[in-house]
């Protein structure tokens, strides 16, 4: 996947999915269900919008990322 300007209203995506984290945790669900249910709605957004080549890349960067401890904020910064 190439460099890519983020999409103007990614920022306001991401604020949406906070609010509705936080909604989630106040209403006592697991973090496990909060967290599956998020990436099983984003798999199925994805494979709506994309090619399964585009999916897999994505998920390749996702593993690279937990791999080298960069979402637990070990050897990189978050983002």
């Amino acid at each position: 996947m190439t460099e890519e300007e983020p999409p103007e209203d990614l920022s306001h995506a991401g604020a949406v999915v906070d609010k509705a984290i936080e909604h989630m945790i106040g209403q006592n669900i697991g973090a496990l269900s909060i967290a599956s249910a998020l990436l099983g709605g984003a798999m199925a957004l994805l494979a709506r919008s994309v090619a399964d080549e585009a999916i897999v890349q994505i998920l390749n960067n996702a593993i690279a990322s937990v791999r080298s401890g960069e979402l637990r904020g070990v050897g990189g910064t978050r983002g």
